[in-house]
């Protein structure tokens, strides 16, 4: 799905200061292209500020070495941004997933812009640069920065690779093609460096996070005849092992390397009545499909819903659609 850039390179060249933007609980994908697009735009001579609804997760505070990202009410207060006559969202196009941002792009009066990967069709009320079967945002704005003739930094490449090498969890899921890996060799070319991304993504964990994710293993339940697996990991479990809610991370995948498993299933208890459901696929079953009943969204093989609801509520709802959608799993 080839992206017709021209629009945004235009609004680009007639506004001068931007504010940026993303999604909550803000993964690789969401800060990488975020500090991208920020020296991007600086480099063409554009005054940039990033701001969040909330702080970058700390397992991924490294793609923010200078603490760029701003967090709504803390320190970017909501006066602090007024004055942008341009607003650019990168890495969703869902009004569920801005948090009080949300309320700042539908007051925003300025030209507003959104790039993304997701299918979600919110209308955010901007003109949206989507391609859905990217496999990352990231690989987007390594076109726009060539539509607008910027060279590629080390600066700018690192957080670029670090956003396409997670978002395909290390280039094994099925969005993965020969273009991925020609855009990662212009990132590395241009000074990304795949092994310190790695250690810094995968060899810097926590005790804590490592006792988590144990309790979450343990709680694995098989349904459909092995076709779909869950699990899930409360509130008193973060207190108890002094975890992160960010230390769930791609714990998901995990369900997926058992032989015969095509959908998985993590929930999250955020707060009493808060709870993030994460949704894996390796078959045709579609769990953006499946999110969108529920508000949700992201990826035919990926996708995530914020369930307004206590975690019984939300696995009674969402494990009940999945076992429709599979079939067959009268014995549990």
């Amino acid at each position: 799905m080839k992206i017709d850039w021209l629009p945004l390179v235009e609004m680009i060249r007639s506004h001068d200061r931007f504010l940026l933007t993303s999604h909550q609980r803000a993964d690789c994908d969401a800060i990488g292209s975020e500090m991208a697009l920020a020296l991007i735009l600086e480099t063409i001579g554009k005054q940039v500020a990033v701001v969040n609804a909330d702080e970058v997760p700390e397992h991924i505070a490294f793609m923010d070495p200078y603490g760029r990202v701003g967090v709504l009410g803390a320190t970017a207060p909501l006066e602090a941004l007024r004055g942008f006559d341009a607003m650019i969202v990168v890495d969703t196009s869902a009004w569920s997933q801005l948090g009080g941002m949300a309320d700042v792009l539908r007051g925003f009066r300025g030209a507003k812009a959104v790039i993304d990967h997701h299918a979600s069709e919110d209308d955010l009320g901007a003109a949206v640069f989507k391609d859905n079967t990217a496999e990352a945002t990231g690989r987007l704005i390594l076109q726009l920065a060539k539509e607008l003739g910027v060279p590629i930094t080390p600066e700018i490449a690192a957080p670029l690779f670090a956003a396409i090498a997670t978002d395909t969890g290390w280039f094994r899921f099925p969005s993965v093609t020969a273009d991925t890996f020609a855009a990662l060799a212009k990132l590395t070319a241009a000074g990304a460096s795949p092994a310190k991304t790695f250690a810094e993504l995968f060899e810097q964990h926590s005790l804590p996070r490592l006792h988590l994710r144990g309790r979450i293993l343990e709680r694995v339940k098989p349904e459909c005849h092995g076709r779909m697996m869950w699990t899930e990991v409360s509130a008193i479990d973060f207190r108890e092992t002094n975890a992160q809610k960010t230390d769930t991370e791609d714990v998901i995948n995990m369900l997926l390397t058992v032989k015969g498993v095509e959908v998985a299933l993590l929930f999250v208890e955020l707060e009493p009545t808060v709870t993030k459901v994460s949704l894996r696929s390796r078959s045709a079953f579609d769990v953006n499909q499946l999110a969108n009943q529920f508000g949700g969204g992201g990826h035919k093989a990926a996708a995530g819903i914020t369930f307004a609801g206590p975690m019984i509520e939300a696995q009674q709802a969402v494990l009940e659609a999945v076992r429709l959608g599979m079939g067959e799993c009268e014995s549990k």
